[in-house]
């Protein structure tokens, strides 16, 4: 090994060293730890093949839940499973459930997901790099004109757009339909600008889509972009949806139809091959938020009466694959961290070019001191400690976490339905 090669090695094990200390795993830490969490991967690696085929007629949108408690390695497992759809030819995109990203909304998961998106071979932003990969005399560029037109599910604006992307020499109005397919506004008047450019505007009828059905026909129209371009579809990680606890009834309601839309439940989603999600959920959320405490399995279905009773039906779907499907992550016996955590002592001490000691296994311990979040990062303080005051005994504090799913006053005021993304005229 050159030194060169010694530094580079040095450097990526600290940078999955800092990660580890801040309890956010990157791709390092966890290249470097690996993922024992056999079933999950084993039923990631079933449905990734799945996504894949493009058999006649190919599988529509799938997807998995996998739950845990705090600490359990639910976001370890996802950096695992978006190096392996990166390693197979997917796009991966990471969305994090937050009050900025509502599960309850789609669009603004869709421009999370494609804000985030990462494709094997490219670093760009995802929409413009894949509309630099169309190649418009490919087979795979046909097939995709061809659905695009024929989709009967699909807002004329799109074909058109397409069109358009395809023979204008006008990279601003090329920008703009980049923006539009990544989950922004343009004007119709726009599109037949550049439609009476390449001389075929009487080709198509155009009329602004209802801005409720919109986000649904972007993801579609995404995920056979991804395919067009090459790749084999669109893996979507959707990390801690228990966060949809702190939103109101209502919200917390249509979080779980869009829930059983983003693993293929509805209609909207069912038909688009190619697209899987996974998405990862505390282990006691359908106890303490749907079975009892909030009850909402006894109060979502009365909620959506009042002006969505066109969810009701997915809502209970949702609720029903967060009871019934999750796929729980395996607790790491204590050989198992042991073992971990002597992989992590060779890292460390190559890492700093110093010899850090072996930790004693403890006896007994609280929840907290179990959970492999705890192991490793009490282990990295207690090492960096060492490394830097020789003659300190450190002693590590911890402190029980346990999730709150209490309602956060400032997500009640609900959404507005309707965001008019395409305008009648500029």
């Amino acid at each position: 090994m050159t030194q060169l090669q010694a530094d580079s090695n040095a450097q990526k094990s600290r940078w999955a060293l800092e990660a580890l200390r801040n309890g956010v795993p990157n791709g390092a830490a966890v290249e470097l730890l690996g993922c024992n969490q056999p079933a999950a991967e084993e039923r990631f690696l079933d449905l990734i093949g799945r996504a894949a085929d493009r058999s006649d007629p190919p599988p529509g949108a799938l997807g998995m839940l996998v739950s845990g408690e705090f600490g359990s390695g639910k976001s370890h497992l996802l950096t695992h499973l978006e190096r392996l759809a990166l390693d197979s030819g997917f796009v991966c995109s990471r969305v994090a459930v937050s009050k900025e990203t509502p599960l309850f909304d789609l669009r603004k998961a869709y421009v999370s997901a494609v804000d985030h998106g990462r494709m094997p071979d490219k670093s760009g932003r995802l929409i413009e790099e894949l509309a630099l990969g169309l190649r418009p005399h490919s087979g795979d560029y046909a097939s995709f004109f061809e659905w695009a037109n024929d989709d009967e599910a699909l807002n004329s604006i799109f074909p058109a757009s397409l069109l358009v992307h395809e023979r204008s020499n006008d990279q601003e109005l090329m920008n703009e339909i980049q923006e539009f397919w990544a989950g922004g506004r343009i004007a119709l008047s726009r599109i037949r600008y550049g439609l009476r450019q390449i001389g075929q505007l009487s080709s198509f009828v155009l009329s602004a889509p209802r801005a409720a059905e919109l986000p649904a026909q972007q993801l579609r129209f995404a995920v056979r972009l991804i395919q067009a371009a090459g790749y084999r579809g669109w893996v979507v990680l959707l990390d801690e949806i228990e966060l949809i606890a702190s939103y109101s009834l209502l919200q917390r309601a249509r979080s779980y139809a869009e829930l059983a839309s983003w693993l293929g439940r509805s209609e909207n989603l069912r038909s688009v091959p190619g697209l899987l999600t996974v998405a990862t959920i505390t282990d006691d959320f359908a106890s303490a938020v749907i079975i009892d405490g909030k009850m909402d399995r006894d109060t979502v279905g009365a909620r959506l009466q009042v002006r969505h009773a066109h969810l009701e039906a997915l809502a209970e779907t949702g609720m029903r694959a967060i009871i019934q499907e999750p796929i729980p992550l395996k607790t790491p016996s204590e050989e198992d961290a042991q073992a971990a955590i002597e992989r992590l002592r060779a890292i460390y001490s190559d890492s700093y070019s110093w010899e850090a000691p072996r930790l004693e296994a403890a006896g007994p311990q609280p929840s907290i001191r179990r959970s492999m979040r705890y192991k490793v990062r009490s282990a990295i303080n207690e090492w960096d400690l060492r490394r830097l005051h020789p003659d300190y005994e450190p002693e590590t504090e911890s402190h029980e976490f346990r999730h709150s799913y209490e309602e956060n006053p400032d997500l009640e005021r609900e959404s507005p339905d309707e965001i008019a993304l395409v305008e009648d005229e500029a």
